[in-house]
């Protein structure tokens, strides 16, 4: 029974096209890091998980359509993958992020520097309206951060971002057999 499973078209795309997003996705880390933006103060517009996934989930759930399945990809099919090639890079981005804290000193505390400051930006009308013991706490709980901190946020933001680009992409892959 394992055999098969371990055979299976959808566990083999997904562990290739996770295993690629999840390299990508630290490539994008480590070098948005040195090039002095923090990765994890980035607008949620402009991550770079959100091409990646889209991209390696568009053409993962297209390869599995069209050249496993004989051009039909049922809608579970198409989120199951979705959900492998996520777990994969989301473990592979939570693994690369604590070596990389780890190697690079700077990578958290200068998340710290960085968040605090943008966070003393806010306005008076910013603070009332979250709330200013909630605006304190957060600034108290920023201070606590560390790599586990940073890596399993990342990990579960992958999740989320992930979620949507699955929707709309197995949707736009799906397609069912005709009967006839």
């Amino acid at each position: 029974m394992w055999n098969k499973v371990l055979e299976s078209p959808i566990l083999r795309v997904a562990l290739r096209y996770g295993a690629l997003s999840g390299i990508l996705v630290m490539g994008f880390v480590v070098s948005m890091f040195y090039m002095d933006k923090h990765p994890f103060l980035v607008n949620p517009f402009l991550d770079p998980r959100v091409p990646v996934l889209g991209l390696m989930l568009f053409f993962g759930l297209k390869e599995l359509r069209d050249y496993y399945q004989s051009g039909a990809l049922y809608f579970a099919q198409g989120m199951v993958t979705s959900f492998l090639v996520t777990v994969l890079c989301a473990a592979i981005c939570w693994c690369g992020i604590l070596v990389f804290a780890t190697l690079e000193d700077k990578f958290v505390t200068s998340f710290i520097a960085q968040a605090t400051e943008q966070t003393k930006s806010f306005t008076a009308e910013d603070i009332e309206r979250i709330g200013k013991a909630t605006f304190e706490q957060s600034l108290a709980e920023l201070q606590k951060a560390d790599k586990y901190f940073m890596a399993g946020r990342y990990f579960f933001q992958t999740f989320i971002i992930s979620f949507f680009i699955s929707l709309i992409v197995t949707v736009i892959q799906r397609r069912t057999p005709v009967a006839g």
